[in-house]
């Protein structure tokens, strides 16, 4: 399948703002784009792009003063399967898994293990190992946080959404997450483009989305403790341990949000030669 999909964003500064964006899809998935994919600005202002730390596709800019509007609007293929599910993943020992892999296990930012693991260890210690032991974690996560833009909070922990039960899609990414390294299990961030495809559409206005993945039997898998159901056309962007290392976008200076708009939509063959022929 074809999913377009891209982004309209503006933010206002005060002053000359040095920014770094992570708004590239992700260099796993550049085999898939069937359309280039350019981030451009207006004002136009120079770009430098590298890969950070975790593999990410770094952006960065120094926004004028003033208002500045960044866009991409661009095409790819999707094998159109859901996230793959497979039960009889095995948990690895830790003394078996990859150097790698080894910094998914530990607190961070936004993952607070440290306040979390009496508690992981007394709701899922139980549970079978390996892919049922996340799963139990997922539905968990599912049930406890409730879903709600309106109480969305840039500062908010694994543990503070463990205690608030409220939340964003970071919220249930950070929550999962943090019970999973309490109990063994690597787990990282992931923020990209979910779209409603292959499920009811919402009425609310569309957006980035969080997810995360786990390390069983030697490979990482995806997990979605908002939906908690296998999803169509998922896009990675950006990988990390929590929400800090895929900020879309960070200032350093005042950069106030003004536009934010994301789209993300199946079109058919002959819809993308026409988008590909307006371009």
């Amino acid at each position: 399948m074809l999913i377009r999909t891209g982004y309209d964003i503006a933010f206002e500064t005060f002053a000359p703002t040095p920014m770094t964006l992570l708004l590239n899809v992700h260099p796993s998935r550049r085999k898939d784009l069937r359309s280039p994919e350019i981030i451009t600005t207006d004002p136009q202002v120079p770009q430098r792009q590298s890969l950070d730390a975790f593999g990410n596709v770094c952006t960065r800019l120094l926004a004028p003063a003033g208002r500045i509007t960044l866009s991409a609007d661009f095409l790819v293929e999707d094998s159109g399967l859901p996230d793959i599910v497979e039960p009889t993943a095995r948990q690895l020992p830790v003394h078996e898994l990859p150097d790698d892999v080894m910094p998914f296990l530990l607190g961070s930012r936004y993952c607070d293990t440290d306040k979390l693991c009496p508690t992981a260890w007394q709701l899922f210690g139980q549970t079978p190992e390996g892919w049922a032991r996340v799963q139990a974690i997922v539905d968990y996560v599912h049930e406890r946080i409730h879903f709600d833009y309106q109480q969305a909070d840039a500062t908010r922990t694994a543990f503070d959404g463990y205690t608030q039960q409220v939340g964003v899609c970071r919220d249930f990414a950070h929550l999962a997450i943090a019970f999973c390294r309490c109990m063994n299990i690597p787990a990282r961030y992931c923020t990209g483009y979910l779209g409603d495809i292959g499920v009811p559409a919402v009425p609310d206005p569309m957006d980035f989305s969080a997810w995360f993945e786990v390390y069983l039997d030697g490979r990482w898998y995806t997990f979605d403790a908002r939906h908690n159901t296998p999803r169509i056309g998922r896009i990675v962007m950006a990988r990390g341990r929590d929400a800090t290392d895929c900020a879309i976008s960070t200032s350093f200076g005042s950069a106030r949000l003004v536009r934010f708009d994301v789209h993300t939509d199946e079109v058919t063959q002959s819809d993308a030669v026409r988008i590909e022929q307006a371009a």
